[in-house]
């Protein structure tokens, strides 16, 4: 386990505390890492106390106290891609959320500032080197978005997942660590058949574990609802993950099945016990959801978001499929050919084991134990 120098300044004869902001949400994909992060740092330094900073009315408001940290609202949220009213209100919003974070960072007084990611990362991040404070951001994907690129020119250290980040974050700030993921998705072995328990599933029966995304995915979902009788002919099971949108759908979809092995959930917040159910993963190919289908080694059928910047959902997932690490299908092909691959690909052990091997290849173990020895290495040099 990575061993983390401890800070020697004391206070009382204790360790001073460390107050640390974090930034970063809208998705799971920025949620995750953050909080994985936080877990990892408290672990080393107990006393340390953190306030997360996300975006009103998105899903960190939500997530972070169910995993017991203190979170403030900015009024931000990205441009959209055409001429909307949400955009003409997007420089009031900016206004509005540096005046926050300004606020925010006066009263709590952090030693450092970490952005993993998000609308709210930018206000935070910007107002925090502005004012002196150390910080750090956590780039999860193969090509970062404009936010982290504008905020790489003054933060202190950036970590990556990817290599080759020199083409758009200054070398010298560079580290290699990998994505934070949930702690509890690195402890699955043996647990299957208390995972099929715990989905009403059988274990005699091979199991498909969908996940679109944290707030869903239309086209897996509206692909994988097509699919509900034949997997059931084909005695196949069902984890699916639909996000809240289309969880009503799929609810009714899965109505007259559910007894037969076909689950619908809108969030699974066991995903550790969702992982070791499945033969097989259909997923997004967002960075975080790849980091952890890399470490729970399971082989995976990729369908890449079109709707992000530069595509860079599809730069993931080829950057596995061109060592035979996953399949891949494109988004607006997964109506046609999902279901049949699929099924063809449960049914294949040898092309399972081949998966599985060579996805487990790219893991990174102890992502957010490195990253915490950084913020520690930078509270320190303050």
């Amino acid at each position: 386990m990575l061993v983390v120098k401890q800070n020697k300044k004391r206070k009382g004869g204790q360790l001073k505390p460390i107050k640390i902001i974090i930034s970063g949400g809208g998705t799971g994909g920025h949620i995750f890492p953050a909080i994985a992060i936080a877990n990892a740092f408290k672990i080393l330094r107990p006393n340390t106390e953190f306030l997360f900073v996300g975006a009103e009315g998105r899903m960190e408001m939500e997530k972070v106290p169910a995993a017991g940290y203190k979170i403030e609202g900015l009024w931000i949220s990205g441009l959209q891609r055409k001429l909307t009213l949400s955009n003409l209100f997007f420089p009031f919003k900016v206004l509005s959320s540096l005046l926050k974070a300004k606020k925010i960072i006066k009263n709590f007084k952090p030693d450092i500032a970490i952005g993993t990611g998000g609308f709210a990362s930018g206000p935070t991040l910007q107002v925090a080197s502005g004012r002196g404070i150390p910080t750090l951001i956590q780039e999860q994907n193969s090509y970062p978005g404009i936010t982290n690129r504008i905020l790489s020119k003054k933060v202190n250290k950036i970590c990556v997942a990817y290599t080759g980040m020199e083409k758009y974050f200054p070398k010298e700030k560079i580290i290699l660590t990998g994505n934070p993921v949930r702690q509890d998705i690195l402890e699955i072995d043996g647990k299957r058949e208390i995972a099929l328990t715990h989905f009403g599933l059988n274990s005699g029966k091979k199991t498909i574990l969908v996940i679109g995304g944290s707030l869903g995915a239309r086209a897996i979902n509206e692909s994988i609802q097509n699919c509900i009788e034949t997997f059931q002919k084909s005695n196949i099971q069902l984890i699916w993950q639909t996000g809240k949108s289309f969880y009503p759908q799929a609810q009714q979809s899965v109505a007259t099945y559910s007894d037969k092995g076909i689950k619908a959930f809108d969030f699974i917040s066991t995903m550790n016990l969702a992982y070791a159910a499945a033969d097989i993963v259909i997923s997004r190919a967002g960075a975080s959801s790849i980091s952890e289908l890399c470490l729970v080694q399971k082989p995976s059928i990729l369908i890449p978001s079109p709707n992000v910047a530069e595509d860079h959902q599809t730069k993931n997932a080829m950057a596995l499929v061109n060592i035979n690490a996953a399949i891949f299908i494109k988004d607006s092909e997964a109506k046609d050919k999902l279901c049949s691959i699929a099924i063809e690909l449960i049914n294949n052990a040898n092309q399972c084991k081949m998966l599985g091997d060579n996805i487990a290849k790219l893991a990174f173990k102890e992502s957010a134990a490195v990253i915490a020895n950084e913020i520690l290495k930078l509270v320190e040099q303050k």
